[in-house]
């Protein structure tokens, strides 16, 4: 085992993406409606995946399963193309992709925006490999594709027509070319601070196409088609438990001690890539406690643990290798928690009523994205990690107003514009925590 903790970090990763993918294959034959594997597959193909479409509900658990064994299998082999070097961000991209298997992509709704990062790289005359990230990021557009390809202009849904098709490979060809531009320039716009940095162009292409073909032409935008009913505390668990804790283990026969570990919880830096900088073991250990830890503070809350709630697990963990872990994501998970409890202590006295419960289904997907605000916390300290987190608390809810809930990456777009208000006053008026520390150095040498 402990060769594998030798192996460069793309050879590991490749490994890694084929379990972690094999997993969901593997637990959807032990699903209780096993037998209704395929034909809910084809339902979650043919339904529309506005964000709030539990998947549960749509195809049932072994299908859900399926489909994001299926995400990640395509995740993976676009890594698997010659030339192709899978680092940290590949690690973000596939365990987010294959999350979103549980209530956003799947298997058709995935290649318009594709076919658009390919033109990009004909046009530019561009490997494919050196814009794998960009192919996957753009999918996070999928619920519009599906909404296009089912059932535009229609609130109804009226099924798969070739002028829907059409009109999916057109827009989604238009929003793909440009990701991979959008991709490059969105660190220079929130400094390294979110994470989840493909996020904003993605978001704001959603912005513009929204408003293009829905509000631009008076067409209504439609709801989710589906409810949050179908829920169970016990598989959700039961899986999650079984893979992190295998991650955990496998860590250690790789040869990653707790020592090790704490290295990684402690390190003063705004580390972007942990196999890199400690070790394949220590980022496979990151990934099992960072799980596990996600999913303890959603068993204290009382979350729903239905389609979109298991997803978003995924889609919080998959900063584990970029830069996020349990000792600096508790400022955001405090914030949060600081952040329901003032506002419920408010809202009676203004005469509202209040809804942002901590365990509410909105404010558990927006804490998945928060925790990309981390490198907040790891830079200017917790107090400024926990302020970052109550910024996106407020303002989480309202940004899908501008997507009509057709962008997968609401959070993440949440986060950026956080940044965009708060980092250049960070940068202006306070200090880091190593200015901060060097400070105090030269007050007590005086």
């Amino acid at each position: 085992m402990k060769r594998l903790n030798a192996l460069p970090e793309y050879s590991f990763l490749r490994i890694f993406f084929l379990f972690f993918s094999s997993s969901f294959l593997i637990a959807a034959f032990f699903m209780p409606d096993r037998q209704e594997m395929i034909p809910g597959l084809l339902k979650i193909f043919s339904g529309p995946t506005l964000s709030g479409t539990s998947f549960f509900n749509v195809g049932g658990y072994s299908a859900t399963f399926l489909n994001m064994a299926l995400n990640g299998f395509v995740c993976t082999a676009f890594f698997w193309i010659p030339g192709e070097k899978p680092l940290h961000a590949a690690t973000l991209v596939t365990i987010l992709t294959t999350g979103f298997g549980s209530w956003g992509i799947h298997l058709v709704n995935m290649w318009p925006t594709m076919l658009g990062v390919l033109l990009h790289c004909l046009v530019k005359k561009e490997r494919i490999g050196d814009n794998t990230n960009a192919f996957l990021f753009s999918t996070g557009l999928a619920p519009f594709m599906s909404e296009l390809m089912l059932r535009y202009p229609n609130d109804m849904v009226t099924g798969f027509s070739a002028q829907g098709v059409a009109l999916a490979v057109l827009v989604g060809g238009f929003a793909g070319f440009f990701v991979p531009a959008g991709l490059d320039n969105s660190r220079n716009v929130h400094k390294g601070f979110a994470l989840y940095s493909a996020a904003l162009p993605v978001g704001m292409t959603a912005f513009l196409i929204q408003g293009s073909l829905y509000k631009a032409m008076g067409v209504e935008i439609p709801t989710a088609v589906t409810g949050l009913s179908m829920e169970s505390p016990m598989i959700v668990n039961t899986f999650c438990g079984i893979l992190f804790g295998s991650c955990i283990l496998l860590a250690f026969l790789m040869g990653c001690t707790p020592k090790d570990y704490w290295i990684l919880l402690k390190d003063p830096d705004q580390t972007e890539d942990f196999a890199a900088a400690f070790s394949n073991a220590a980022f496979l250990m990151n990934l099992g406690c960072y799980g596990l830890t996600i999913l303890l503070y959603y068993n204290i809350i009382g979350a729903p643990f239905n389609g979109i709630t298991f997803g978003v697990i995924f889609c919080m963990l998959s900063t584990c290798n970029a830069g996020t872990h349990p000792a600096n994501v508790w400022p955001i998970m405090l914030g949060y928690a600081v952040a329901s409890h003032v506002f419920q202590f408010l809202s009676p006295i203004f005469g509202a009523t209040f809804t942002q419960h901590l365990h509410s289904q909105s404010i558990v997907v927006g804490l998945c994205y928060a925790n990309g605000l981390s490198p907040i916390a790891d830079k200017y300290g917790w107090f400024y990690g926990m302020l970052a987190a109550i910024m996106h608390f407020c303002m989480v809810t309202t940004v899908p107003v501008l997507h009509g809930g057709m962008c997968l990456y609401n959070g993440g777009f949440t986060a950026a514009l956080v940044c965009l208000l708060m980092v250049p006053g960070l940068e202006r008026h306070f200090m880091t925590k190593h200015e901060r520390k060097d400070y105090i150095k030269t007050l007590l040498h005086k």
